[in-house]
């Protein structure tokens, strides 16, 4: 049974469409129309093996505040939807990437129950033209939406796009464990609850 997801989603701010495969070789097509955010989804893409097609079209000429988070919401629904009753998933996903001197770690549990933790500081206030503020907004709004407990962070580094990267790429790399089909557990849920 194939685990894809598409979902459109049109406000007064922003009109996105998002298509996914999770059992795809990270083929990816991102327009969002802030570049260094497209970055960061291609290796979002990429390093977790999820197809991808992002499109947003967004009011940048207020911020790209409404974009990002937008974009996380459906991007978040889209893997909910995507991973349907989870049976037989591996549930759980970490690592821990290096970007040079910077380090980006992420632990997540698909479970169902929504929570944050970020923890980077940023030097500066830009990567390209994306606010590193939103950063923080784009991963809340996609574990909320997702039904994921992600936390995230950069320990140290010195480099903002190197700190953004790691961590990106260490999501990717921690949902491709967490999304996974585990043989052991074949036809089973992973919980002693016997529901996510």
């Amino acid at each position: 049974m194939p685990r894809t997801s598409e979902i459109a989603r049109k406000t007064k701010e922003t009109d996105i469409k998002v298509c996914i495969d999770l059992d795809g070789k990270g083929v990816n097509e991102i327009n969002t129309g802030i570049g260094f955010f497209d970055h960061m989804l291609t290796a979002l893409s990429k390093h977790s093996g999820i197809d991808m097609k992002i499109s947003c079209n967004g009011d940048l000429n207020v911020d790209a505040h409404h974009s990002v988070e937008d974009v996380g919401i459906v991007l978040g629904q889209a893997l909910n939807e995507a991973l349907g009753d989870k049976v037989g998933i591996r549930r759980y996903g970490f690592a821990s990437i290096p970007m040079d001197e910077s380090l980006g770690t992420c632990s997540i549990d698909l479970s169902g129950r929504a929570f944050l933790v970020f923890d980077c500081t940023f030097a500066g206030d830009f990567c390209g033209t994306m606010d590193t503020q939103l950063f923080e907004e784009f991963f809340r709004s996609f574990a909320f939406n997702a039904g994921m407990t992600l936390h995230i962070a950069c320990p140290y580094g010195a480099n903002d796009h190197h700190k953004a990267e790691a961590m990106f790429k260490a999501l990717a790399r921690a949902l491709r464990e967490a999304t996974e089909i585990d043989p052991r557990f074949e036809g089973e849920i992973v919980s002693t609850k016997g529901a996510l």
